[in-house]
């Protein structure tokens, strides 16, 4: 399967509840089935991006420590 386009998006300095707020408004400039790669330096989104994809109905497809902080991949949901 060839690499799919994604979209970086850098949240790295933001806090609480800006990383998820942040996301929850590029999602939906997003054509379904998109990817979205957010980086963070907040230590709640490892909490609050799960539970932000499970609400929107997006799927988190990768969660990983980053330089810093965390990397996220979400692809959109319908």
């Amino acid at each position: 399967m060839p690499d799919e386009q994604k979209i970086v998006y850098d949240l790295r300095g933001l806090k609480c509840p800006l990383p998820v707020l942040k996301t929850r408004k590029r999602m939906t400039s997003l054509a379904p089935g998109a990817l979205l790669e957010i980086e963070t330096t907040d230590p709640l989104a490892v909490i609050d991006i799960p539970h932000f994809c499970n609400e929107d109905g997006h799927k988190l497809v990768e969660a990983a420590p980053a330089d810093g902080g965390h990397r996220f991949l979400i692809r959109k949901g319908a």
